[in-house]
């Protein structure tokens, strides 16, 4: 189905409000359409379109909850999926950490939608593909991507009053490009609100660059080296170690900002004095929706400043069992930096590794959010400020808080969506000393 305007969305949420009999009710409302297309080999294999609008009802009896979702948005549909939600709840135990419906809330409207990405059509997707695999095609490489672009919508309503709606876009895009005889890759990915920004053929050339360079690969020595992350690198390190900034699994022990004796870390000094992240709902960039999934309204936040812990997130049970203020959770992270670019970074680095992409990690000690993983799709060797040669892809074990002790220099920060958490984010490349290598890998 289309999707649904505000007014429409308001209309729904009044009648279902209306047909609820429980101590209170919450309504969420999504729409989508996702359009894609995939190619492999240097031809394009799937393309199509994906449409769907669903609508969460959760009610609660006293401390009881029940949650039903429908598709359907006719009066009888509506009211069979309260009635749904309210027979699962008198069915339900009681939950201890109940917390009830937020009061009414005041939203900010963030810059979340676009209305050239919104237009994105088949055309578009199909010259997206086209520049990969004719560029490819001509310097004798093989290219495979996933080209996609979401257009969405979002309401949230309760029984107290609160209403707010808001659309989404935004684009994402991979490829990787190989060799003919597979020994050489690179890879790109780019994941933007503003189709105005996007540009195929830079993307595609950056991945087929490092595809042509990483041939020949030479085998270095395992060790501690100081190496330069491109975002891409670095965004999946650093995404699992913000994901632990709650503080809950802090004050239960269960987290790296978790304090001996109890208690969490909050305020203490755990990184360079270069370091300052935070959160920001109306950064342009990768703005996000104004509220969290506790339909709290988000605001700006400084999560580590000048390298010291200067907020943790809070549940809303967790913020009145701990007697703190509640706010709401984030939807994105932005980390400060300079307006260097990674060349600059390498020009600056008298020996060193360029690492262009990790990827496989794994956790290995959330106490110190030690981690394991691989480089791939391009590690290449510096020296006097030039890159000299392919290298063969490195196992690393390393903590991104040691990593983030240990930055020399830090570049312009650039939009990228971390595989490894739920955020968009804002993260430049950075040079750091005595990154831990642990053995080779024959992957490319």
């Amino acid at each position: 189905m289309k999707h649904l305007t505000q007014e429409e969305a308001k209309s729904i949420c009044d009648k279902v409000m209306s047909f609820s009999k429980a101590d209170e009710c919450n309504v969420q409302i999504g729409g989508s359409r996702t359009g894609n297309i995939r190619f492999a080999r240097n031809a394009v294999s799937t393309s199509g379109v994906v449409a769907d609008t669903q609508m969460v009802v959760a009610v609660a009896f006293g401390k009881k909850q029940g949650i039903a979702t429908i598709n359907e948005f006719d009066d009888k549909s509506l009211e069979k999926v309260v009635r749904r939600a309210e027979d699962l709840a008198r069915l339900a135990p009681e939950n201890p950490e109940f917390m009830p419906a937020v009061g009414k809330q005041s939203y900010k409207e963030t810059p979340t939608f676009i209305q050239k990405t919104a237009d994105i059509d088949p055309e578009f997707r199909a010259q997206v593909a086209a520049y990969s695999i004719e560029a490819c095609r001509k310097k004798n490489l093989v290219a495979a991507g996933f080209f996609t672009d979401v257009t969405s919508f979002s309401t949230i309503a309760n029984s107290n009053g609160v209403f707010g709606y808001q659309r989404e876009t935004g684009l994402d895009f991979t490829c990787t490009v190989r060799t003919e005889d597979g020994r050489g890759s690179g890879w790109v990915k780019r994941s933007i609100g503003d189709a105005n920004r996007f540009d195929a053929r830079e993307a595609a050339d950056v991945a087929i660059e490092k595809a042509l360079r990483s041939m020949e690969a030479k085998a270095l020595e395992p060790g501690r080296y100081t190496v330069i992350l491109e975002p891409a690198a670095t965004s999946d390190l650093i995404g699992n170690m913000l994901g632990g900034f709650d503080a809950r699994s802090a004050d239960e022990g269960r987290s790296f900002l978790s304090k001996k004796g109890g208690g969490n870390r909050l305020g203490e000094k755990l990184f360079d004095e270069q370091v300052n992240i935070w959160a920001d709902p109306w950064n342009p960039d990768v703005a996000v929706l104004p509220w969290d999934g506790s339909m709290l309204p988000r605001e700006r936040t400084e999560v580590i400043k000048n390298g010291r812990v200067n907020s943790l997130e809070y549940s809303r049970y967790w913020a009145q069992k701990q007697k703190v203020a509640m706010r709401a959770g984030h939807g994105n992270m932005i980390m400060g930096g300079t307006d260097k670019t990674t060349a600059e970074l390498i020009a600056n680095t008298k020996k060193g590794i360029l690492v262009t992409r990790t990827w496989y990690i794994r956790m290995v000690d959330p106490q110190s959010v030690l981690l394991t993983g691989l480089t791939r799709d391009g590690t290449f060797y510096i020296e006097n400020g030039k890159i000299m040669y392919p290298v063969k892809n490195f196992r690393f074990n390393e903590s991104p808080v040691t990593m983030l002790n240990n930055i020399e220099e830090i570049g312009k920060p650039v939009v990228i969506a971390g595989d490894e958490v739920p955020y968009q984010m804002l993260i430049p490349p950075m040079k750091v000393r005595d990154f831990n290598f642990t053995s080779l890998s024959d992957a490319v």
